[in-house]
């Protein structure tokens, strides 16, 4: 353990202490408010000595980083007032700064992929946890298809690139504290791959009370009373983890230049040589630091963050930035035509840079949460797609949409689980038999939500390569073999059970009332 003076000695503190004849010189209500916020983060900065006291030795300075790490996010977050745009200086992007992807892959391949390959980092957010799928411990665990999780694809993708190209792409996983421990446990059926494995973790942050704005936790434990007073602060959290831990400078030092960043249970962020030769050899000569894949918004999309022109630079509009006199214009498909899909290129130079300069700015993003107990809490958290404006030359590629395949829902597993698309090397194509590129509409009821419930419900994937919409609600299982097509509306009311039989086939069919079929 480490004394609370040592602490203070430790933290570095650039701030002046609390000054009240300071205070009072300046006027009015704004100097009221200066001496509540200074009085806050007094307040704040003792509840974390105090917290960092409670740190065994082997944790300290690890436990320091993520502490003043929250501190600065803390001090932005009592400075920034109201919506972090000025909806009147937004502009679409010029023409230039969003190249389409056919663009990009009319240029080729040069020969020398195989060394272009070799500048490159594949690192997956891998923070979550599946519990909006009703599945404990990390998200990337869950099986999608065959039986593989998104690790599984992951690793299986990487490593056809390393057999093909006789390469060396190494994969990084970004975990939380949430999965960390479980996630080294299964890395262990990897060793036998051709794919080197590095694991870092990004920050631990105490929640704080919505009241008080003081952090809930009393010690840096976080099991028992304090399994909820934790977060991970969101993946805009990478940049200075991945620093911290030290990999960036190990990957710059190996020659490294580039990483690509995406989510883990985004099945459709594979490498893509095209986009990423258009890195190592612009065709102008001028690198790019960051590139976003984005595409087209469709009416599922419209919340999604878009790419906008914001004071000469790209910069990216999520919707909790938007004042809400302008929501709907945000979310019109005809104005804002393209959303981030988190696939992100960014080089590794220029975050070093930008780190050390302490130059990369991120909108905060206030997350609103209730404990089991009933306390109302906010955590304050970055995105990572939102430090685009600190880059230079940055560059958005409008990319086809299947680059954008995330599995947020068991409505999600179901397309990916289904015959639309086929598996190959860890990577998912849409199926050739599908007439039209087009993924369907699929919205499963609740009793549907978690995977146990979901998979007990089906007892084969149905066909649906010519399925348009399918909806379910209530009480309804899936015999073997039925085969769906165009739009089908299937409801159960109340009370009411619905068992489609094996075999069938519905096309443009509404179902509803009563179906049950019992074994003789």
């Amino acid at each position: 353990m480490v004394t609370e003076r040592g602490v203070k000695d430790e933290f570095q503190d650039n701030e002046e202490e609390f000054d009240l004849s300071k205070a009072m010189s300046q006027d009015g209500a704004s100097q009221f408010q200066e001496v509540i916020r200074q009085e806050l983060e007094l307040s704040v900065k003792k509840e974390l000595e105090k917290i960092l006291t409670t740190a065994p030795s082997h944790e300290f300075e690890h436990t320091k980083k993520d502490l003043d790490g929250f501190r600065k996010l803390f001090h932005r977050f009592l400075q920034e007032k109201g919506p972090s745009v000025d909806w009147g200086k937004i502009q679409r992007p010029p023409e230039d700064s969003i190249q389409p992807y056919e663009k990009i892959k009319a240029r080729g391949l040069p020969d020398n992929i195989s060394s272009v390959l070799n500048k490159l980092v594949v690192v997956k957010l891998n923070g979550g946890l599946g519990t909006s799928m009703g599945c404990k411990g990390p998200k990337s665990l869950i099986g999608v298809r065959n039986e593989n999780t998104f690790l599984d694809l992951t690793v299986q993708q990487i490593e056809h690139l390393n057999k093909t190209y006789n390469t060396d792409v190494p994969l990084v996983l970004m975990n939380s504290f949430n999965t960390d421990e479980d996630t080294k446990k299964i890395l262990q059926k990897y060793n036998h791959c051709r794919v080197k494995i590095y694991t870092f973790n990004q920050s631990r942050y105490p929640r704080i009370n919505k009241e008080s704005l003081l952090p809930v936790a009393k010690d840096v434990s976080y099991s028992g009373e304090n399994t909820e007073a934790w977060y991970p602060p969101g993946h805009g959290d990478i940049y200075a983890s991945f620093y911290n831990s030290g990999l960036l400078d190990t990957f710059i030092g190996e020659g490294k230049e580039y990483i690509f960043v995406s989510n883990i249970d985004n099945l459709g962020a594979t490498v893509d040589l095209y986009i990423l030769n258009h890195l190592m050899n612009p065709p102008n000569g001028k690198r790019c630091e960051f590139v976003m894949e984005v595409t087209n918004k469709t009416r599922a999309d419209v919340k999604g963050g878009t790419l906008t022109q914001y004071e000469g630079k790209l910069r990216l509009v999520e919707i909790a930035q938007v004042p809400k006199a302008h929501v709907d214009e945000f979310k019109s498909v005809s104005k804002f035509k393209i959303f981030n899909t988190n696939n992100l290129w960014i080089s590794l130079a220029a975050v070093k840079r930008l780190q050390e300069q302490n130059a990369i700015d991120m909108e905060i993003i206030v997350n609103p949460k209730t404990l089991d107990g009933g306390l109302n809490v906010i955590q304050l958290e970055t995105a990572v797609g939102a430090a685009i404006k600190s880059f230079e030359n940055s560059l958005g590629i409008n990319v086809p949409r299947s680059r954008f395949l995330p599995v947020k829902t068991t409505s999600d597993l179901l397309l990916v689980m289904s015959n639309l698309y086929s598996l190959n090397a860890g990577s998912l194509t849409m199926s050739e038999k599908r007439e039209f590129p087009t993924v369907p509409l699929v919205k499963l009821g609740s009793s549907f939500t978690k995977v146990q419930d979901y998979l007990r419900r089906f007892e084969s994937i149905p066909d649906m390569l010519e399925l348009d919409h399918l909806t379910v609600s209530g009480d309804v299982t899936f015999g073997k073999n039925v085969s769906l097509k165009g739009t089908v509306i299937i409801i159960a009311n109340h009370g009411d059970r619905i068992d489609i039989p094996p075999g069938a086939v519905l096309e443009n069919k509404i179902v509803s009332g009563n179906l049950r079929i019992l074994d003789h």
